[in-house]
């Protein structure tokens, strides 16, 4: 069997690097897995990018022009949108490929037009990173609380206020429009299935359950005196760690309702610290009462690894995500995570048992779990153990791939038997 994963990029973003994690998972079980890429970060001879200089500027602008036209929309974005108006592969390309499984991944970027997924004449396995796939350009529905993918996109529900064209109908009635036939969908969390599922654009197609794999021979406990020596933290501070990439202004990742709760459970005798990843001090951030260490970004996964074996907890307080996979990591280090109970962050925390999740987006209930992980050393020892064995059982790649083969024949069973 051959897959192929067709992705942004290998490595830029969380949904790129669970896409790479999967392709590399597929080859050490012995299924032949290919790359198809907009931008290519790694080495690794199965992916498949634009190299040569001219290639990557042609990518960039492909980048560019599927933006633009959301600029039409005349109504401030402040989450991510996607028209899919170009693609830099081309169904063709895919199409001229070898017999095998396209398995699609985040698509964004100008890597592949909607009507080109349409034109695919291989079996089709589509991971669900967000919702773009069933919404309309928006990756996420909007703040105003809008359920058009539920019901359908059309003139008469668009969202009081907005002007310009609409392009979220737009570019749901292309999808609907390409689409004749349903994609075996994956979902990583039981959230996005049930999403998938009520959605106009998805209902009744074949939906499979199947979290993020992540190598847990990489992501493993280590002393936390060795790692914080490594890292230059302090050694005895408790330290809380939120990961953060140019997130920070995003609200749906909730850094101001982390703040609120660090600073809460902060307070009398829990002297703690926090330190944020993957972004620098912003220029003119408020002080959070309480000290804080920025690590900037970290490039490889053993640094990564290091980290969540430094610190006491992971907080992801997020107030809408998937299968984040700073929470699957830290615990496959043996981190315990503190969360809300909202989207797929309950696949990613057992309450109690790998750690804590909050009443959501309540930030007093957040700080009662940073507080309740730490007050005794023994629970945090069997929450750690906890984590590791959950990681084991759930997200190792031998694990994972297994299930995406089950996945996988069923595709290819169901799109031949619709041909014949």
């Amino acid at each position: 069997m051959r897959v192929y994963n067709i992705s942004y990029s290998d490595g830029a973003g969380g949904a790129s690097r669970a896409a790479f994690r999967l392709h590399r998972s597929l080859l050490d079980e012995g299924i032949d897995s290919r790359m198809l890429v907009r931008v290519k970060r790694s080495d690794d001879p199965f992916v498949v990018g634009p190299m040569k200089g001219s290639g990557k500027l042609y990518a960039y602008m492909l980048g560019y022009a599927d933006r633009f036209p959301l600029r039409m929309q005349l109504k401030p974005v402040t989450l991510p949108h996607s028209a899919a108006w170009v693609g830099g592969l081309a169904a063709t390309r895919i199409n001229g490929l070898e017999d095998g499984v396209v398995n699609l991944h985040w698509i964004g970027n100008g890597t592949l037009s909607i009507e080109a997924i349409g034109r695919l004449n291989k079996p089709v396995v589509w991971t669900l990173h967000d919702m773009w796939p069933f919404c309309g350009a928006e990756h996420y529905p909007s703040e105003n609380g809008s359920e058009r993918w539920k019901s359908g996109y059309s003139r008469w529900n668009r969202p009081e206020g907005e002007r310009g064209v609409d392009m979220d109908r737009l570019v749901w009635s292309r999808k609907k429009n390409a689409w004749k036939q349903p994609f075996s969908i994956v979902c990583p969390s039981r959230w996005m299935a049930r999403m998938a599922g009520e959605s106009a654009l998805m209902n009744g197609w074949p939906i499979t359950v199947v979290p993020n794999p992540l190598n847990t021979r990489v992501f493993k406990p280590v002393s936390r005196k060795a790692a914080r020596d490594a890292l230059n933290l302090p050694a005895d501070a408790r330290l809380v760690l939120f990961g953060s990439s140019a997130v920070l202004g995003n609200p749906l990742k909730g850094w101001e309702l982390l703040q609120q709760a660090l600073c809460l459970a902060a307070s009398g005798d829990n002297a703690i610290e926090g330190v944020v990843f993957g972004h620098g001090k912003p220029e003119h951030a408020a002080d959070p009462g309480l000290k804080i260490h920025w690590l900037g970004r970290l490039y490889d996964d053993i640094s990564l690894a290091l980290l969540y074996s430094a610190a006491d907890l992971v907080v992801v307080p997020s107030r809408l995500d998937n299968l984040p996979q700073v929470g699957t990591e830290a615990q496959a280090c043996g981190c315990p995570v503190v969360a809300f109970d909202t989207g797929g962050l309950a696949d990613v925390v057992e309450h109690n048992k790998s750690g804590y999740l909050a009443k959501p987006f309540d930030p007093h209930d957040l700080a009662k779990g940073i507080a309740w992980v730490m007050e005794s050393r023994e629970r945090q020892g069997e929450l750690s153990v906890s984590a590791r064995n959950r990681a084991l059982r759930l997200w190792a790649p031998e694990v994972v791939a297994q299930q995406y083969a089950r996945v996988y024949r069923k595709a290819s069973e169901a799109f031949f038997s619709a041909s014949s």
